[in-house]
């Protein structure tokens, strides 16, 4: 089984959105605001000695090695995608009762309208057709790979 992670380097990210984006525009996510996205971007201004800077991050679900969220979903919306080690999601019975939310350390669940949750499931279903993560493919800088467990960079 080949372990895929999405690789993030902040040196080169200039929080401009663009891995967002892509990300909402594959998934069809009609966002409730901004802290339901699937891939979130965090702009923090440093102040420094002679002048202030920002530094950029963009977080999505990290497919933990031990995902707690698989463990705290009741109804088992949440698996490990066993070609890709993804965690992936169907929320077709999912109950909106939030304890994935809960138990994942960096808030990455959200949930529509319907409360119905939803995640990044690493594009799994591209990966799994040789293609990048949407994330990936839109960033114009390249501080998102993608990186196999065999070390080899896709």
């Amino acid at each position: 089984m080949s372990r895929y992670t999405i690789r993030f380097e902040p040196s080169r990210c200039v929080g401009c959105g663009a891995c967002a984006v892509a990300c909402m525009d594959q998934n069809d996510w009609e966002p409730l605001g901004e802290g339901h996205m699937f891939r979130k971007i965090i702009i923090t201004e440093h102040e420094g000695r002679e002048k202030n800077h920002l530094s950029c991050l963009s977080r999505a679900c990290m497919h933990c090695a031990n995902a707690l969220c698989i463990k705290a979903c009741p109804q088992g919306c949440i698996t490990r995608d066993p070609a890709t080690g993804f965690v992936i999601y169907d929320n077709t019975d999912c109950i909106g009762c939030k304890s994935c939310l809960s138990a994942c350390l960096i808030g990455a669940p959200v949930f529509d309208a319907n409360g119905k949750m939803g995640k990044c499931d690493g594009c799994n279903e591209r990966v799994k057709a040789g293609l990048l993560p949407a994330c990936v493919r839109g960033c114009p800088f390249d501080a998102l790979t993608l990186v196999s467990s065999e070390g080899a960079f896709t």
